[in-house]
């Protein structure tokens, strides 16, 4: 799927992966060597996000049920866990830097296209 910021009229990631399933929500990105730039992955439902066993930082995207931005973790390190979003419904793992380059910031507008 195709992530675009609408607010902002750019692409997030135009290979995004979905994770739905409480297994692939689970692994998500564990195990990965990295997340190539223009990759994501977005995990359903879901309102905190964890880091162990990744090997490599991601920006996180915490959006709500009208996929407008409620949170943005910027960064987060292996080992880490985010801070719990309640209004989020779904989180958007980008590379790290995506969220710096492209300008993204909560409250902005995402569409989600197949």
């Amino acid at each position: 799927m195709v992530v675009r910021n609408a607010t902002r009229n750019l692409i997030l990631a135009d290979n995004c992966s979905y994770a739905g399933t409480f297994l692939s929500r689970f692994r998500g990105l564990q195990f990965k060597k990295n997340l190539p730039e223009g990759h994501g992955l977005l995990i359903t439902p879901c309102r905190s996000i964890h880091m162990f066993f990744m090997r490599f930082p991601i920006d996180a995207v915490f959006i709500d049920t009208n996929n407008k931005i409620v949170y943005i973790a910027e960064g987060i390190k292996p080992w880490r866990i985010s801070k719990h979003v309640r209004s989020a419904k779904s989180v958007l793992e980008l590379p790290a830097g995506t969220v710096s380059v492209t300008g993204t910031r909560a409250g902005d507008q995402l569409e989600l296209c197949e």
